[in-house]
């Protein structure tokens, strides 16, 4: 077993370090809005967790039955490569990847990269336990951070997950930037497996943004938090309120915390004071809800091209698989 289980991709500290100028300028502008990589401290990794267990959460159960499907043809068709997760969370769906490549071959190299430490740092373990004869080891930083630090290839190609449905997170802009990067991180050969949540109806969108059991409501609260931990603040998390809308417009889920009283914030770390009044919102997040063959055209174009693509029957959820000309 690796003593070592992770490597700390930014080592001026333990936790990612961050100094808050997005947090500055999202809560300065009108609208205020801030950067969903804040709901990912150790709790909201654990409640993002529960999310994913949820009955009207569909994309992590329909997302496993892709895989559980379709991961033996995966592995064929890359065959032994090194895999490379960007926010891999508890690694419950990779398990279905890395039993379809321990068919395959005696040796693989797995990197899961997550900002929460402690439950990265449990996957692994739990990894290593359970893939003995594959070379583990987690990378504790953001997507940025790791596809700037990935050197070259352990193996003669790689392959770089990106599972659920994160992509969504980034704005039009945002999402064209990072598969940017994704593309001149990876090399003639690679490949680029991409987890996409597709459009389908409004009712179906909300109800898994606003379960019953309020989970999704607690994980969107708890952004304030760890605002609070981590820049010393004292936001008072009974004063919002969650909300989570599909823009039929723009075709994305967009969670919102409205103020419910006229009162102050102050961010002791950064600085900051801010004035937050009745009915006022911050944007916590957006979910952008994607059509398959124009994402695969947009792959195309950063010279990801598809070699195969799946769904599911109903067409919720959409898997595909490039790789790099």
């Amino acid at each position: 077993m690796i003593v070592q289980p992770l490597t700390v991709l930014d080592h001026h500290h333990q936790e990612l370090r961050n100094n808050g100028e997005d947090v500055i300028q999202g809560l300065s502008q009108t609208p205020k809005t801030l950067s969903p990589k804040y709901f990912y401290d150790d709790h909201g990794s654990q409640l993002f967790e529960k999310i994913c267990e949820l009955p009207e959460y569909y994309p992590t159960r329909i997302e496993a039955w892709i895989l559980q499907q379709y991961a033996d043809e995966i592995a064929e068709i890359t065959r032994c490569c090194e895999l490379i997760e960007l926010g891999s969370g508890s690694s419950t769906k990779t398990q279905i990847i890395l039993d379809a490549y321990q068919k395959i071959t005696d040796f693989c190299r797995y990197l899961p990269i997550d900002v929460s430490g402690k439950i990265l740092k449990t996957s692994v373990l739990e990894l290593q336990e359970k893939y003995p004869d594959f070379a583990i080891h987690g990378l504790l930083g953001t997507y940025e951070q790791a596809l700037f630090h990935l050197g070259s290839n352990y193996l003669q190609s790689r392959m770089l997950f990106f599972l659920g449905s994160s992509l969504g997170n980034f704005n039009a802009e945002g999402c064209d930037s990072f598969l940017d990067q994704v593309s001149r991180t990876l090399q003639p050969g690679d490949y680029f497996l991409l987890g996409v949540d597709l459009q389908k109806p409004k009712d179906i969108l909300e109800a898994a943004y606003n379960d019953s059991q309020e989970v999704t409501a607690d994980f969107n609260l708890n952004v304030l938090s760890h605002l609070n931990w981590r820049f010393q603040g004292n936001f008072d998390i009974s004063l919002f309120r969650h909300q989570a809308i599909y823009n039929e417009v723009d075709n994305q889920m967009e969670m919102y915390l409205h103020c419910e009283k006229n009162h102050y914030v102050s961010l002791e770390l950064l600085d900051l004071q801010v004035l937050f009044t009745n009915g006022e919102s911050i944007m916590t997040e957006i979910s952008r809800k994607f059509d398959l063959a124009t994402m695969e055209k947009q792959l195309d174009k950063k010279g990801l091209k598809t070699l195969k693509s799946w769904t599911d029957e109903k067409g919720w959820f959409g898997l595909i698989l490039c790789q790099v000309e």
